[in-house]
């Protein structure tokens, strides 16, 4: 696995989250183990593995700790999940998870219908779980990530104010953050909107304080957006293999975009992501093997493969 030092642009993969979780059959642990390990052996330096929400909400993630101990034997993965609350981090903490994202979604509507909780009490939690990571000794503590849900627009609200993101990021940092990360959960965002709410946010909180960007290709203005990212200094890109996933609790707001399509674009431009990519062919693979046929699995690149001649910018050595 390339070192952090190797990368131009650092993709975060979430499929073992974001994209499992609007999966209905189950994959077993041990194909979410092979699957993982697969994605780590193709160069990926981030995985979000799971999250830490009931298995009544969420069946397909109920083995996440199980999940994260596994992740966490992998040398140089970041391992990391997603929390709804307090008691979510509390699991995570004890798994040992690198980096914790709390989602605060922008829109209160969809906050009420994700985790049924206002901005206030949501603002509660991430007081609380920062104290809870204040307590841990210094070279455990995970990474806090405040991820600005809706930040693009809401299919609950509709339009979403600028104005509203950068308060809510804002209110993010005072409250205990170490980051914010900026999340496109409907689908609803475009290149104007990427560079706008960035600037906003660095103007707010500071450059150090977003790094990342969450993106849906709902609208197919996935790698358009990306390119809005890139343009703007930003490091982190959110991807999930095939394609999968979304949001259940934002109506049609599936679509992440395609980690394969994507380490094409990056590495046509000359950008090094660390990936391998016929290791990464081999870890959508397993995830093919692991899941029904009728779930699809999206990708261009994965579909027509590379050109003939084309150079990637990581050594495939």
């Amino acid at each position: 696995m390339a070192t952090r030092q190797d990368i131009d642009i650092e993709i975060s993969e979430v499929g073992p989250r974001d994209g499992l979780q609007s999966i209905s059959p189950i994959m077993s642990t041990e194909d979410k183990k092979r699957w993982i390990s697969a994605l780590a052996a193709a160069g990926l330096p981030e995985i979000e593995v799971g999250s830490f929400v009931p298995a009544k909400v969420l069946p397909q993630l109920a083995d996440t700790a199980e999940i994260v101990a596994h992740a966490r034997t992998i040398p140089g993965l970041q391992v990391a999940v997603l929390v709804p609350n307090l008691r979510g981090a509390q699991a995570a903490v004890a798994a040992g998870a690198h980096k914790i994202t709390i989602p605060l979604s922008v829109s209160e509507t969809h906050s009420l219908k994700n985790v049924r909780r206002t901005h206030a009490q949501m603002l509660d939690e991430v007081r609380a779980i920062a104290e809870l990571i204040a307590d841990q000794p210094a070279d455990q503590r995970p990474v806090f990530e405040g991820g600005l849900s809706t930040a693009f627009g809401c299919t609950l609200e509709g339009k979403v104010p600028a104005s509203k993101v950068i308060e809510m990021a804002e209110a993010l940092i005072k409250a205990g953050c170490s980051e914010v990360g900026l999340s496109d959960t409907t689908g609803f965002g475009t290149p104007t909107q990427v560079k706008q709410l960035t600037q906003g946010i660095w103007d707010a909180v500071g450059r150090e304080a977003l790094n990342g960007v969450h993106l849906h290709n709902t609208r197919g203005q996935g790698l358009a957006n990306v390119m809005a990212a890139l343009e703007m200094g930003l490091t982190t890109i959110d991807a999930s293999m095939a394609g999968i996933g979304g949001c259940p609790f934002a109506p049609g707001a599936s679509g992440n975009i395609i980690t394969e399509d994507l380490v094409f674009l990056l590495e046509g431009m000359g950008l090094k992501t660390g990936v391998n990519f016929e290791s990464l062919l081999a870890a959508r693979q397993i995830l093919r093997e692991s899941l029904p046929e009728s779930v699809e699995l999206y990708g261009f690149t994965p579909d027509a493969g590379l050109p003939k001649g084309f150079e990637m910018a990581t050594s495939q050595s």
